[in-house]
């Protein structure tokens, strides 16, 4: 047994002042070590935590003393360290951004719930249509076999794009499934709300389904993408396939970078050997941009950059900077 654990979590549950909880349960935090990102709106509580055994225990113990909390499920990983470098809990108008017009409570209208299973089975039917309600990088770095994959960047992106895309899901028996749970929450019940009859999601999540002892991640390939240190997780217990391609080269590839550029900041993944030969950039243009970190961190001068950039077949002038 590992000595750290990340603790992964959310309930849909009115919270009376979103600031001031936040604040209160910020300082609780930091008093008992643990390290994450938590969201907090008037809707409820999202947050991955990590710290040790006994801090992460301690912090279960005191969100399930709270009546709103008592029954809040909580996703456990072991961890070898921490998964965060710091503790931020941040009140929000929602707590997973999907900005609608007619909000959805999930405590009132949401889709069917499916054990892993049950959502292995249903999966197997010719007559679902299994949608990832995730963003397109996240899709990316894993997915289950035969989902569709959104062209969206955010989540709040999803519903126009159903919209757009309605035709392939009429008369068709909706899959949903995201990281956790907390998107699909929210995402199924406005599909109800659109008037598609036979929605159901994958209950707890990718994470669940991967944990569960009798499917073992079945049917999922790749790796699933978390938001923290670790930056991704497996899920099929039973055979690992690489879905992932190298933005550079096409191979197949796990590792996930962020553009050297802090104004692009795009997340692409990048081999080890393609980061240093492209200087972590995903265009020419962030490769030769003034703030480039991967120059910076490397300090790498003028000749050097013109002769990595030469070997790649490109050009690098001050003129060009």
């Amino acid at each position: 047994m590992k000595q750290y654990r990340v603790l992964l979590y959310y309930k849909y549950v009115h919270i009376e002042n979103p600031e001031e909880f936040a604040s209160q349960h910020l300082a609780f935090c930091k008093e008992i070590g643990l390290k994450g990102r938590i969201l907090v709106a008037e809707e409820g509580i999202n947050g991955t935590v990590s710290g040790t055994v006994e801090q992460t225990d301690e912090y279960i113990k005191n969100m399930k003393a709270d009546s709103r909390f008592s029954d809040i499920v909580f996703k456990v990983d072991e961890a070898e360290g921490h998964a965060f470098k710091k503790m931020h809990v941040r009140p929000r108008k929602e707590v997973v951004t999907l900005r609608l017009e007619d909000d959805v409570n999930p405590n009132e209208t949401t889709g069917k719930y499916l054990e892993p299973k049950e959502f292995y089975e249903a999966m197997q039917d010719e007559d679902a249509v299994i949608i990832d309600a995730r963003n397109d990088y996240e899709y990316d770095l894993g997915h289950f076999k035969g989902a569709i994959r959104p062209d969206i960047k955010a989540f709040r992106e999803l519903p126009e794009w159903i919209r757009e895309n309605k035709e392939q899901l009429e008369g068709k028996k909706i899959l949903t499934y995201c990281t956790g749970g907390i998107r699909c929450e929210k995402f199924s019940g406005w599909l109800v709300n659109e008037g598609f009859e036979d929605v159901s999601q994958l209950h707890g999540g990718i994470v669940t389904y991967g944990k569960d002892p009798e499917v073992q991640g079945r049917l999922w390939d790749g790796q699933c993408y978390v938001f923290d240190e670790r930056i991704s997780v497996p899920v099929n217990q039973v055979e690992h396939v690489i879905v992932g391609k190298d933005y550079f080269t096409g191979e197949p590839c796990e590792r996930y970078v962020n553009c050297a550029n802090p104004e692009c900041n795009k997340q692409i993944l990048c081999s080890e050997e393609n980061e240093h030969k492209y200087l972590r950039g995903c265009t020419h243009e962030c490769r030769v941009h003034p703030r480039n970190l991967y120059v910076k961190e490397h300090e790498l001068t003028p000749p050097i950059i013109e002769e990595k950039l030469k070997a790649i077949g490109e050009e690098y002038s001050l003129e060009s900077v």
